[in-house]
């Protein structure tokens, strides 16, 4: 059956249902005749179903009203008559209110009707949230189409979204949502999208509200070839956590022939990796006799028992359900129920839900963040049309004047940056922007604000960048805002003054902190630059005074600071500089334990990562010092490249080159949006880090110890080649006669060399130690340290595994077997023999580059052997689709 009718019977088949006496309660539901008219009634009670329709106006603040066609309105039960068209910005969204934690049936309608008289086909998409749920193509759908979803809410807010995807408008007729029963319903993930719902009933009417709670719809469906409809006056317990309807208990279906099975296939051979759960819904309703028998199973695919065998209770609901969703076989489904040899009747079926699965991935802005810039708007009263749905999501359609953070996918986005520059706003300076508890970056400059500058500014530890200017703020600048690293902007604003000033200053501009000009310290400070400049000039070579391990607390120009090389100097931005690379740190890409990390860009296109130093940051100078001091002097294809840095002040920040395909981490977890890579190029990748290390171990002068290697740190380009990343902890060691250098302990654990950790003996061998961990990470993807396992160490556990002989059960699972196991062993005992406690017996890392070499090639072979076979021998697939609103029965 065509999906097109299936809808229309949908949106008019609620008229044949003929009233309950006794009304069920709509507590929690949400239905909205969208486009409503201002001088129509709302709410409505909808004369068939006894709902309560209420106009969509409270809840979106953009589009426009209409209705179909005059000629239509009597082929459309009254919800559908209207509709709200957007013909103005991109994406426009309802905000519901829900509750957070609970499934829901959500519901949207879409009734074309010809309401524009231009006989158009609309095509747009539908979110939920920042993801996408549908598109909505009205294509031999002329009476319309209809998506509907169980879905878990994470916020308290359900935002549902229309979006223009071409020239055509996004229409919606109705909107309803309904909270779901408890422990019902419940997926491992991603939420549920009706495929269909049936009752097994040879009547042609359709159920709904008020013969179920939930308001599902149920449209009946009977193979009248090979099936038997039996029924019963008697009442059907129908309280379980699913609740179907009483009268869809009453009928049920048996083959006809007792000996068949009972059986349901549908085809979606453009999907043949659907996902599906199914919901399968038994009650007694024959009297038997004392010798009579019910029992079946519930076969999947054909021959999958996917139950304990069913005995129906009577006249009382049972519900089999999968814990687990269900794929078919090449997109052919087959669900079934076959009598047990025990039994002496057929099986029976009263209802049948299936739903497919569909993943909601990208996590929504934080609920926090949220609704602090819902108050500012409020505050502000602002009306921006792109303000809609969620603030960060889906990038293309992110809220103008923000900027965030989103690193992973599954991981909430934060506010990083407001930008209300020329907005028009009055008042004071919002209270609820303290609660962007990430903003680095607040530009409010030429509005007309009032008031004082509110202490609360300079306690926000993130920012970074405060632009008040061109604004009428009065009063002093907090003394808060004196604190190290804020950059203050508050140029025309004739009635503010600087912290601690009695006498007001006009049309400046000032960084914080501010450096107190004492003129005996100027002096000081002069003489002591002279006396430098000359004692270089007699010096035949260009001396580095390295620092202590703090910070010094003053000036950049004073003696205790690091004297940079020509080298260095050649590469040293200004604080003024790295504003204006980030666009005042506009675009934060990440976060580190040195700071925020921002996008940039040098010379107008070369792309940059600016390393920001917070100060919070567990990194001190020190690090600072020794990872520009390192990447100044190395010069190699797989370690990332020093672009400069900045050492003004207390403002500190390292700026490399961009690598825009995350980490290794994020690929082996795929987070982020990153995707799961292969085995050929985890072997890649490991290559060139390893190539990276033995350039360090043995191409420099003098050789270098990372001393952090670990998946964080492998950074990948858009071509996936490996780059060494993070220097601050990079130590030099001995050529020659010694073996090691003692240091302070220092790296990540568990991947720290045990040796180097009892001893502070620090060799090259201990970034062997840490590469083979990396390695073990990449052939397992295990976490390094999992306390849940018996051998909590990932080394541990490898080891023990591998006494069973099994590489299957050491291997990534979601390689999906795809590898040579040739490769794969040789890499996991290289691995081994990386992670030895004791040093002396590892491998070097020119030993380790052959070997990975090696299992590259082993890998390369056995995919390019297999070319020659991938291309498809079976006959052509049809890519024509089942309507999947209804199975063939059979």
């Amino acid at each position: 059956m065509e999906r097109s009718l299936v809808y229309l019977l949908l949106l008019i088949g609620t008229l044949a249902i003929t009233y309950v006496v006794q009304a069920q309660s709509q507590q929690g539901f949400i239905s909205l005749d969208c486009g409503l008219p201002a001088n129509e009634p709302s709410p409505y009670k909808e004369i068939v179903t006894g709902l309560q329709f209420s106009s969509d106006a409270t809840y979106i603040k953009s589009g426009k009203s209409d209705r179909i066609q005059a000629n239509r309105e009597s082929d459309f039960p009254k919800p559908y008559r209207t509709l709200r068209y957007f013909p103005e910005g991109i994406r426009n969204c309802y905000n519901l209110p829900v509750e957070k934690g609970r499934n829901h049936l959500i519901r949207a309608n879409f009734a074309y009707g010809n309401y524009d008289e231009r006989d158009i086909s609309p095509k747009f998409d539908l979110y939920l949230g920042p993801n996408l749920w549908s598109t909505i193509d009205f294509q031999g759908r002329e009476n319309g189409t209809s998506e509907e979803i169980l879905h878990n809410t994470t916020s308290n807010s359900l935002q549902i979204c229309l979006v223009k995807t071409g020239t055509t408008t996004p229409l919606i007729s109705a909107l309803e949502v309904r909270p779901m029963g408890r422990d019902s319903y419940i997926t491992e993930s991603g939420s549920l999208n009706l495929y269909f719902r049936t009752y097994l009933n040879e009547t042609k009417d359709y159920l709904r509200y008020p013969y179920d709670v939930y308001d599902r719809r149920w449209i009946p469906f009977f193979y009248k070839d090979n099936w038997t409809q039996i029924s019963t006056t008697h009442d059907v317990d129908n309280s379980n956590n699913y609740n179907p309807p009483k009268v869809a208990l009453a009928t049920a279906a048996i083959p006809t022939k007792a000996d068949e099975p009972l059986k349901f296939e549908w085809s979606n051979t453009e999907k043949p990796d659907e996902q599906y759960y199914l919901y399968s819904h038994f009650a007694e309703i024959q009297d038997l006799r004392s010798n009579e028998t019910r029992e079946f199973n519930i076969v999947w695919n054909g021959g999958e028992v996917i139950s304990d065998p069913v005995i129906p209770d009577k006249l009382v609901i049972s519900t089999s359900y999968s814990p687990s969703p269900r794929t078919c076989d090449k997109g052919e489904c087959i669900f079934q129920l076959t009598r047990t040899n025990r039994s002496t009747l057929p099986p029976l079926l009263n209802a049948f839900e299936v739903y497919t699965v569909i993943q909601f991935p990208q996590a929504e802005t934080n609920e926090k963040d949220v609704v602090a810039i819902r108050n500012i708007e409020a505050a502000y009263g602002l009306s921006r049309i792109n303000w809609q749905g969620d603030p960060c999501e889906p990038q293309k359609l992110r809220w103008d004047a923000l900027n965030f953070s989103n690193t992973d996918i599954s991981t909430p986005p934060r506010i990083t940056s407001l930008n209300l520059s020329s907005s028009g706003l009055t008042g004071n300076i919002a209270a609820a922007i303290q609660n962007l508890t990430q903003l680095v970056n607040l530009d409010l400059s030429n509005n007309k604000l009032t008031g004082e500058v509110p202490e609360f500014l300079g306690n926000m530890k993130t920012l970074l960048v405060i632009n008040l200017s061109g604004n009428d703020l009065n009063g002093s600048v907090p003394e808060s805002l004196q604190r190290k690293g804020i950059g203050l902007l508050f140029e025309g604003n004739p009635r503010l003054s600087p912290p601690g000033s009695s006498t007001k200053r006009h049309g400046r501009s000032i960084l914080i902190p501010i450096v107190a000009s004492v003129g005996f310290v100027a002096i000081l400070i002069v003489l002591l630059v002279l006396f430098l400049v000359l004692r270089k000039k007699r010096s035949s070579t260009v001396k580095v005074v390295h620092p202590s391990s703090s910070r010094p607390a003053v000036n950049a120009t004073s003696a205790n600071s690091f004297d940079p090389s020509i080298e260095m100097k050649k590469r040293r931005f200004s604080y003024s500089e790295v504003m204006k690379m980030t666009n005042n740190f506009e675009r934060v890409v990440g976060e580190g334990g040195f700071g925020a990390v921002c996008h940039g860009t040098v010379n107008g296109s070369e792309q940059v990562a600016v390393k920001l130093l917070s100060q919070s940051s567990s990194q001190g100078y020190k690090e600072f010092k020794a990872e520009v001091d390192v990447l100044l002097r190395v010069h190699h294809t797989n370690l990332v490249s020093l672009v400069g840095y900045c050492d003004e002040g207390e403002h500190l920040a390292l700026i490399y080159e961009f690598v825009p395909n995350g980490d290794l981490r994020q690929h082996l977890s795929g987070k982020g949006g990153r995707s799961v890579i292969s085995w050929g190029i985890r072997l890649r990748i490991a290559v060139e880090a390893a190539l990276g290390l033995e350039y360090l171990h043995t191409g420099c002068t003098p050789p270098m110890v990372h001393r952090d290697v670990k998946p964080a740190n492998i950074l990948l380009d858009e071509h996936y080649k490996a780059k060494l990343a993070d220097f601050g902890l990079s130590r030099s060691f001995p050529v020659g006669g010694e073996t090691h250098v003692s240091t302070v302990i220092a790296g990540t654990p568990g991947y720290l060399d045990p040796e180097y950790y009892r001893t502070s003996h620090l060799s090259e061998k201990s970034d062997v130690y840490s590469f083979g961990i990396v390695l073990l990470e990449m052939i397992t993807n295990q976490t390094v340290i999992d306390r849940n396992r018996e051998n909590s160490h990932i080394a541990q556990w490898v080891g023990s595994e591998l006494n069973g002989g099994d590489i299957a059960k050491i291997m990534d699972p979601k390689l999906n077997g795809d590898y040579d196991s040739h490769s794969t062993w040789r890499a996991l005992e290289l691995a081994m023999l990386c992670v030895n406690p004791t040093s002396a017996n590892r491998p070097t890392m020119s030993h380790v580059v052959i070997e990975l070499k090696e299992c590259l090639e082993s890998e390369n072979s056995r995919r390019n052997r297999s070319r020659g076979t991938d291309s498809l021998n079976s006959s052509e697939v049809s890519t024509v689709i089942d309507s999947g609103m209804f199975p063939q029965a059979r």
